[in-house]
């Protein structure tokens, strides 16, 4: 066969969110009016003579080549998240934690230093204390709230500040323009998790964020049936990205990707949704006797809410409460007892999902509220006052169980 090369990006400048999503990564060339990319199952692609293969393989990120790396259907999904977020590249990786280990260690080697919100994904932390100083990487942890003092931890040698906003379990969130600004003055690049409010609520790289990483398994793929991470790239990171996505045979199969993009399709509508269903949950919360905060960016109360609201477009299903007087015990009582907020370490599926989540165990510099548990909610796209009668009876139970 002659090269099959990656067709153009689309023009997609001007359009509204809803359209872009509905459009962008759309089949042309051969298969053009098609809806929906064919799933491209191989791994090997044959050509007919020495010097088509040498042409292909000139440009391997951008031809048809070999299933590893990339096939019409991967190449869809990576168009449509650059169109989104706004990127000059994307690269696809098996999980969410898969693709934060692929942009971290692209960015870094030994001798360097990396700045991590404290407030991380917990398999990061882990990543950094496991993986990271088997390779003589040096991870400092730092609080979230530190803005541009954060100038003052930057040493010659730090390469990388990973950010997380808002923060897993407690949903701190962070100044990433002025955090990117400090970083950027002394060469470091900035790395976000951008999982929570996706690239549809936050514009990463207008904020001065070099990688943005996504565990696409959560509100991109939208369905609980797929596991997907992406690293986005400006350009300044795109080659180093690609090479090193390459070199380690970093890769994902055609289904989990076709999925991705099935689920892309209806991102602006299921997050409109989760965002509705989970404010309104939020604010009957902050009512209940039995809360005694609502950790949750979109409401007045939150610390950080003036900031959420400057940087961010919306906010998603996510967010924590913490019960008031409730010891650890009659938590997980109030968790156990709930019918349609089933117990599960995911979230940004269709589904509500409650998990007892422990901050003190994995924050290790500004302390948490002391030793008190909060309950993680995702809150799905069931009727919101289904899920309220739900939390009512989970109440019920908690106060029904002894200290």
């Amino acid at each position: 066969m002659k090269p099959v090369s990656r067709p153009p990006r689309r023009d997609s400048r001007g359009e509204h969110d809803a359209t872009k999503l509905v459009h962008t990564g759309v089949p042309g060339g051969a298969l053009s009016g098609t809806i929906s990319p064919p799933v491209y199952r191989f791994s090997t692609v044959t050509y007919d003579s020495v010097e088509e293969f040498d042409t292909a393989y000139e440009d391997r990120y951008g031809n048809l080549l070999y299933g590893r790396l990339g096939s019409p259907t991967t190449w869809s999904l990576e168009e449509a998240l650059c169109d989104l977020e706004g990127a000059a590249d994307c690269v696809l990786a098996p999980s969410g934690l898969a693709a934060i280990q692929l942009a971290l260690m692209a960015c870094l080697k030994t001798g360097d230093h990396l700045l991590v919100a404290d407030t991380v994904y917990p398999p990061v932390r882990k990543l950094c204390r496991r993986v990271l100083t088997r390779f003589g990487i040096e991870t400092e942890f730092y609080d979230p709230l530190i803005g541009s003092s954060i100038a003052a931890l930057l040493r010659p040698n730090t390469r990388v500040v990973y950010v997380e906003s808002p923060g897993s379990g407690t949903f701190e969130v962070q100044d990433i323009p002025a955090i990117a600004d400090a970083a950027h003055q002394k060469d470091a690049l900035v790395i976000a998790d951008n999982t929570w409010a996706s690239g549809l609520y936050f514009r990463s790289f207008e904020h001065g964020v070099d990688v943005s990483v996504h565990a696409g398994t959560k509100y991109i793929v939208g369905h609980s049936d797929a596991m997907v991470g992406a690293v986005l790239c400006n350009e300044t990171t795109r080659e180093r990205m690609r090479h090193h996505w390459s070199d380690t045979g970093t890769a994902i199969g055609p289904d989990d990707a076709w999925l991705a993009l099935r689920g892309l399709r209806t991102l602006s509508v299921r997050l409109e949704q989760h965002q509705r269903n989970a404010l309104a949950v939020a604010q009957w919360l902050e009512q209940r006797p039995e809360v005694e905060m609502v950790l949750h960016p979109a409401l007045p109360s939150h610390p950080q809410h003036a900031l959420w609201k400057r940087d961010f477009r919306g906010a998603s299903g996510l967010f924590s409460f913490v019960p008031k007087g409730a010891s650890e015990h009659q938590a997980a009582a109030f968790v156990n007892a709930l019918k349609y907020f089933s117990i599960g370490a995911s979230w940004g599926g269709y589904e509500s999902l409650a998990l007892l989540a422990k901050p003190e165990r994995s924050v290790s510099g500004r302390p948490w509220q002391g030793e008190r548990s909060a309950v993680r909610l995702h809150v799905g796209l069931e009727h919101v006052d289904d899920l309220i009668a739900d939390l009512t009876q989970g109440f019920e139970a908690m106060k029904a169980t002894p200290r």
